[in-house]
């Protein structure tokens, strides 16, 4: 490893710390803000009649609401302050790995490339869907959930909105000292891997699973990337690979379209064991979709290429 290899990652990572950064910590202040005002409360509100139609009740919408505008943390805190079904807590665990830290996300896809529609159709249709159609199939689950050892949540009581600002001030720049903590060594890493031609390698190991979705070989190291540190992490490798690997508009969008049911597999996974739902089904609902989602849009996508090239074509001819 040259030392240029190394400035090469370092400034990668201070680049993607700051591209993201700029999303990151304002989102995180206004919705922690948000928290203290009566705009959540109202928000919560306003969806509570719906949750009817995923076989949850009114009061499910704080989790939901918590979990999409803060992230999965904040919904299982959510959970933790009522008393429900174990159907009850698995669909809203299944709605909140598809759907979660939503504003955040959302401006990191859009910073990726991905149109916001897509974002929002997959990231909600996903949510929504998967409740509507568990709450139909499944007929179990009605013993009342019980919470394990669940990590404490700071209850500390904070008072006045000079105390507010603060403590959102200093939530929102640890999101971004967390995000430097992991994107920077990630960038550095990839970096070393580039200059070695261990990214050629590791390309081609993983060509059977990315042409299976639908992706060129470029793709790989965003998916390995999303599906081991998360979405808005993950993306930072993202961007680098839009910028500098080739990875085209339509990989990119079919790479999010994946990782928005399945990224961060393992701690997504494993949060949800102390609120007493199987796990295994809601890795395997994720998998599934993941797989499934991506390699239907892929399809439609590609005939949809063929359709207008043939239409050139003729026109050409003609």
């Amino acid at each position: 490893m040259t030392k240029q290899t190394f400035v090469d990652g370092l400034k990668a990572g201070l680049q993607t710390t700051w591209t993201l950064g700029k999303i990151i910590f304002p989102v995180t202040f206004i919705v922690m803000l948000l928290q203290y005002t009566p705009v959540l409360p109202w928000i919560t509100e306003l969806i509570a009649p719906f949750m009817g139609l995923f076989g949850l009740s009114g009061e499910a919408a704080v989790p939901l609401v918590l979990g999409n505008f803060l992230n999965l943390y904040a919904g299982i805190a959510g959970i933790l302050t009522l008393e429900m079904t174990v159907k009850e807590v698995f669909i809203i665990a299944v709605m909140l790995s598809f759907s979660h830290n939503l504003l955040i996300e959302t401006g990191v896809a859009l910073k990726v490339g991905v149109k916001l529609w897509v974002v929002l159709v997959v990231r909600l249709g996903l949510a929504f869907v998967s409740a509507i159609v568990i709450n139909l199939v499944w007929s179990g689950g009605q013993e009342i959930a019980q919470y394990g050892m669940v990590p404490a949540q700071s209850g500390a009581e904070v008072s006045g909105w000079g105390s507010i600002v603060f403590m959102a001030l200093e939530k929102a720049a640890f999101g971004v000292l967390q995000l430097a903590i992991i994107v920077i060594p990630l960038m550095i890493v990839i970096q070393i891997m580039r200059d070695l031609k261990w990214l050629d390698v590791f390309s081609r190991w993983m060509a059977p699973v990315t042409r299976g979705l639908g992706m060129k070989e470029n793709t790989s190291m965003t998916l390995v990337a999303g599906l081991t540190i998360g979405l808005a992490y993950g993306a930072g490798v993202m961007i680098k690979a839009v910028q500098e690997d080739g990875v085209s508009k339509k990989d990119a969008t079919l790479a999010f379209i994946f990782l928005v049911a399945c990224h961060a597999v393992v701690e997504d996974t494993l949060i949800f064991i102390p609120l007493g739902i199987p796990v295994l089904p809601l890795l395997l609902i994720r998998i599934t979709t993941a797989v499934l989602l991506t390699m239907t849009v892929a399809y439609v996508w590609k005939r949809n290429e063929i359709a207008r090239e043939r239409k050139l074509n003729y026109e050409q001819t003609h």
